[in-house]
């Protein structure tokens, strides 16, 4: 039995040259940064060297590099900051309703502290009008949160666009793009970001480090106390093994990001064509061109999504129904709710999402088992009417 892992939006495999970067620094240069003797120092020089890789990649300077666990922790850190820094102008933020719970859910605790959320619609193809985005801000508007590409469905959001806006308004404006980070071309000074988030298991360097910028003026707030690491702005002895992978696997996605997101448009494109010519009553999530070239998102009708993953999962396909960080939870997907669907088609989704070590085989082969997984699952279901 074939074995493919289709659901590199949820984490990836750290390259092997990733790893063979951090071995030294388990083993060898594990001094502590901080500390004023050669292993420390040697260790400080690595993280430099890494946060220059991380910054080289957007067009930003080393300096507005900050490391953190994730992009969960750099979401909350960029928008309490926001939040803090703008306390006198208001308390207004705009967002979409389609964002990851790290923004969600750190949103909806601001508006228990007195904050007030317009939350945009995306539309059925999962991407804001720019017009609803003009008529939302207010006078005491001081943040708009909208991520750069949704980790469910792949669709990219207009940036470049909302970042204008932002400007012209001096609203402050931060991306989530932990699925775009290495994969899709950014430039935070053309598209005028001013605190982006990113995370290293999407890129085949480690889980547990990622990474906030945030333009050079803007005052950043700590949200862990106790030391002087990162500028004095995030207390704790830094993970630098998961840095220096992560500044390596980031040096790598970027030599390799024009032909790989070629590649992988091409497979994307045959997978959903295979998919939608096959199985009947099953739909693409989110616009057909802007999208991550890596993701496909289906509904498929008249079956339920976790049936449908343990059944792939029996063939050895490796696939989610959504976000990894809520795939514990019966609930339908917000984000495919978000798109106008109903309960129980959002309840039959399927995202696949295909990285560096997949290849046309791997489609051949899923296109080969999922009508079959499908026909079974109908077979099973009462709704079912052939």
């Amino acid at each position: 039995m074939r074995k493919v892992y289709a659901d590199n939006a949820a984490t990836t495999q750290v390259r092997q040259e990733v790893v063979d970067v951090m071995l030294p620094y388990f083993l060898e240069n594990y001094g502590n940064p901080s500390s004023l003797y050669q292993r420390g120092v040697t260790a400080k020089q690595a993280i430099e060297k890494a946060r220059e890789q991380v910054a080289s990649a957007i067009n930003a300077s080393p300096s507005e590099i900050y490391f953190t666990s994730g992009g969960s922790e750099a979401d909350n850190w960029a928008i309490r900051s926001a939040v803090k820094l703008k306390a006198s102008k208001g308390k207004h933020i705009i967002t979409t309703k389609i964002e990851h719970h790290a923004v969600l859910h750190t949103l909806a605790a601001l508006e228990k502290e007195g904050c007030e959320v317009t939350y945009l619609e995306v539309g059925s193809e999962g991407i804001i009008n720019i017009e609803d985005l003009k008529k939302a801000i207010r006078p005491d508007t001081v943040l708009i949160t909208v991520m750069f590409a949704n980790n469910e469905i792949g669709t990219i959001q207009p940036i470049a666009e909302i970042g204008k806006i932002a400007k012209e308004q001096k609203i402050l404006f931060h991306t989530d793009a932990v699925q775009a980070f290495c994969h899709e071309d950014i430039d935070v000074n053309e598209m005028n970001i001013d605190f982006l988030s990113v995370s290293g298991h999407k890129l085949y360097a480690p889980k547990g480090i990622g990474a906030l910028y945030a333009r050079k003026g803007i005052r950043l707030f700590p949200l862990i106390e106790g030391g002087a690491q990162e500028k004095n702005k995030r207390a704790g002895t830094e993970n630098v093994p998961a840095i220096v992978g992560f500044g390596k696997a980031v040096e790598f996605c970027m030599a390799e990001a024009g032909k790989e997101r070629e590649r992988l448009t091409k497979m994307r494109n045959r997978l959903i064509d295979g998919v939608l010519a096959t199985i009947p009553y099953s739909r693409l999530n989110g616009n057909r061109e802007k999208r991550l070239a890596g993701n496909a998102n289906f509904s498929i009708e008249f079956i339920e999504g976790e049936s449908l993953l343990l059944m792939l999962d029996m063939f050895g396909v490796s696939s989610s129904s959504g976000s990894a960080c809520t795939s514990g939870s019966l609930d339908p997907s917000h984000v495919l709710l978000a798109l106008g669907l109903k309960h129980e088609v959002a309840h039959g989704s399927l995202r696949l999402t295909f990285g560096r070590y997949n290849t046309e085989e791997d489609i051949d082969y899923i296109l080969e088992v999922l009508p079959k997984v499908v026909n079974r699952l109908r077979e099973m279901s009462p709704l079912w009417k052939g």
